[in-house]
């Protein structure tokens, strides 16, 4: 038996995200634009809308997954308490089916402790790499690559190069 038959003969494991509809691409702008004006927002409401009660995150804040909106809305606070005035801008998507990779740019203020750190009063400016799965009109997971080098650099908390 050679690997590709191997391969084939194996049961299939349907994931969480498998068990979930799959959306045309024009929903897909629409939840990701809803998103943004969610995390930009905070607004719990609109959490409730894009984020599924299902969803997984895997924030690199935090050692152990988050879940559903209100795991989100737990590193939104994180960041507003440090960065009142958080903005994220969507700066572009490359879409799969259901999956969504999004590049996106973090600017604040650093008027709070951040890991640690006390409030600098300096700029912040960072891109984030991110990979979103959705299904049914809601983001069920994210997985995000912040660039906290970068972030910690902007506030004075590491040298930079």
């Amino acid at each position: 038996m050679n690997i590709d038959s191997m391969l084939r003969s194996q049961v299939p494991v349907q994931t969480s995200l498998e068990r979930h509809s799959k959306m045309p691409s024009q929903s897909t702008e629409s939840v990701m634009n809803r998103f943004v004006e969610f995390i930009n927002t905070g607004n719990e409401d609109l959490a409730r809308e894009v984020i599924s009660p299902d969803a997984v995150f895997h924030a690199p804040s935090h050692p152990e997954p988050l879940r559903g909106p209100d795991g989100y809305l737990e590193v939104i606070g994180m960041m507003r308490s440090a960065f009142p005035d958080v903005q994220w801008t969507l700066e572009e998507t490359v879409t799969e089916g259901d999956t969504v990779a999004a590049r996106f740019t973090m600017r604040g203020t650093h008027d709070g402790e951040f890991f640690g750190i006390p409030a600098s009063g300096n700029k912040i400016s960072v891109q984030a790499m991110n990979f979103y799965y959705l299904a049914d009109g809601r983001i069920l997971g994210e997985r995000g690559q912040p660039d906290l080098l970068g972030v910690m650099q902007q506030i004075g908390a590491l040298p930079t190069p």
